[in-house]
């Protein structure tokens, strides 16, 4: 009982510090034309591990992209990680369910199961530990 309160506090307070976390990131990959493209048109989509993932076969610059916000989600998740006394992986998770939350219709999002769907005006389908 008292890992599942403490591991449900954990993911509530990362479930707040995670979009501060994220800002920065995707507010500079999103002036960048490519990711935007490649966003809307269902090349990538975001993964419940808080990572950008491929739906289809990347080009090389997509996959460079991907590769390189990839690494800076990392890095912020990390930093924020040692700050809020966490793992990588909780609040990589966190910032998952809140960036899978933030898709718009006609984006891409990883389900828990793994498949790929396309994000309509109903709410995402989320990992039921999510907060």
């Amino acid at each position: 009982m008292f890992d599942y309160v403490k591991n449900n506090k954990a993911l509530a307070i990362l479930g707040g510090l995670a979009l501060t976390a994220l800002v920065a990131a995707p507010v500079m990959a999103q002036r960048d034309p490519a990711y935007a493209a490649a966003r809307s048109s269902g090349a990538i989509g975001e993964k419940p591990d808080g990572y950008l993932g491929y739906v289809t076969s990347p080009s090389p610059a997509i996959k460079a992209l991907v590769e390189d916000i990839n690494i800076k989600r990392k890095a912020a998740y990390t930093r924020k990680a040692q700050e809020t006394n966490s793992t990588v992986e909780q609040f990589a998770f966190t910032s998952g369910c809140n960036l899978i939350m933030r898709t718009v219709s006609g984006e891409k999002y990883q389900t828990p199961g793994g498949s790929w769907e396309t994000r309509s005006a109903a709410a995402p389908m989320r990992d039921a530990r999510c907060p």
